[in-house]
């Protein structure tokens, strides 16, 4: 699964010296003045996580050729914060500068792995897309995202998720199984061929290798009248076996065509069965945990299901649409903020969702990332910063 590129590369040493955090080199050069001594690391993560750390064994294994690792978690398992994920030994003097960048290359992947594989569990049934790489700060941090989410993925197939199927880039393709990235119509050649259905077209023809076309409707702000004129299009024409979908990427400072808050209740209640805006929530958060759920989570959940943007209501409103108008084999692609807490109202909601594009399984924020390298042996002999010791004692 790992090619030799991004964060598995090889270091020579003055790049590292100028990677490294500087009171490493200086305790590098106290080691040489003072002698060597064998040590081992132990390394760990503040809170759960899911076990992705290929691509630091592989660092460690490209750069320190003396090491020796103990893997104590397999890829894929699930382990709780502070639970030490691998440990790994050599000269004090080959592995005292290394730790700053072996570091960068073990959070990033595990959180990854964690969300990925929660949000699929959410929604079992509806393939994922990663469209995370406009988010990213690099090659570094696409391909450790994307074997995070790799291996998410692959843990939640075991359950009978459907999974991550894909990305849009090429670059980290193989994460996911796939030769290439996939790439469905932007904004900005809908904006360029100046109207929905042109777009699709100019789409088609110059990329006529592509089978299953997904047409963007939200440019213009109708998302209703624009799906249905891709629709009416496209099966004018003699495609087969082409299927066509349309993605609803609806800006979160306004409502898709025909709705407004009241409308989109409306449309949850008459889809839930309920009666009102409290009663879709409540059913919605679950009745043994509505009361005890704090209002702002509440209120997350009213906008994931009434308010702007890719809303149920504006899914479920656009797949009602179509099947009157008789394209009930159009599928539905959603974006926007299809994060963990997103992507279980939307299954709560039993929105009909036919595939999820997001990179909302991106750590939430950075210090979730964050992982520690401890030295708990010198020489063989147990020793270790004084309320670690938990963390090393039966290792």
């Amino acid at each position: 699964m790992l090619s030799g590129k991004g964060s598995y590369r090889t270091y020579n040493r003055e790049e590292i010296k100028e990677r490294t955090d500087k009171y490493f080199s200086k305790t590098f050069n106290v080691i040489n003045m003072f002698g060597s001594k064998e040590v081992t690391y132990g390394v760990f993560l503040r809170r759960d996580c899911i076990c992705a750390i290929e691509p630091a064994l592989t660092f460690l294994d490209r750069n320190v050729p003396s090491v020796t690792i103990q893997r104590l978690h397999e890829e894929g398992a699930m382990v709780r914060s502070e639970e030490v994920l691998f440990t790994y030994t050599a000269p004090f003097e080959e592995l005292v500068e290394i730790e700053t960048l072996l570091l960068r290359n073990v959070g990033f992947p595990c959180l990854s792995a964690y969300n990925a594989y929660h949000m699929c569990l959410s929604l079992p049934k509806v393939p994922f897309m990663d469209m995370h790489p406009r988010h990213s700060t690099g090659d570094d941090m696409s391909y450790l995202a994307a074997y995070g989410a790799g291996v998410g993925s692959k843990l939640a197939k075991l359950h009978g998720c459907k999974g991550f199927i894909g990305t849009s880039q090429d670059l980290t393709a193989e994460m996911y199984g796939t030769k290439q990235g996939v790439g469905t119509i932007p904004h900005a050649l809908v904006g360029y061929a100046g109207s929905t259905v042109e777009a699709t077209k100019m789409f088609m023809e110059a990329n006529p290798e592509d089978y299953n076309i997904v047409a963007l409707v939200d440019y213009y702000g109708k998302e209703i009248t624009d799906s249905l004129a891709v629709a009416e299009w496209f099966y004018s024409q003699n495609f087969s076996p082409k299927t066509l979908g349309v993605r609803l990427d609806t800006h979160g400072g306004r409502f898709a065509e025909g709705l407004d808050f009241n409308k989109s209740v409306e449309i949850i209640c008459n889809w839930l069965h309920v009666d009102s805006e409290y009663q879709a929530v409540r059913a919605v958060i679950g009745e043994d945990t509505f009361d005890l759920t704090d209002d702002i989570t509440k209120d997350r959940v009213r906008k994931i299901l009434f308010g702007t943007g890719v809303s149920a209501a504006n899914i479920i409103n656009t797949r009602n649409k179509l099947d009157q108008a008789g394209y009930k084999q159009v599928s539905i692609v959603v974006s926007s903020g299809f994060d963990l807490l997103k992507c279980k109202i939307m299954a709560k909601a039993k929105t009909p969702i036919n595939v999820v594009g997001t990179g909302s399984f991106l750590p939430l924020t950075l210090s979730e990332t964050y992982a520690t390298a401890d030295v708990f042996k010198y020489d063989g002999e147990f020793s270790v910063k004084l309320g670690r010791e938990k963390l090393f004692k039966n290792l």
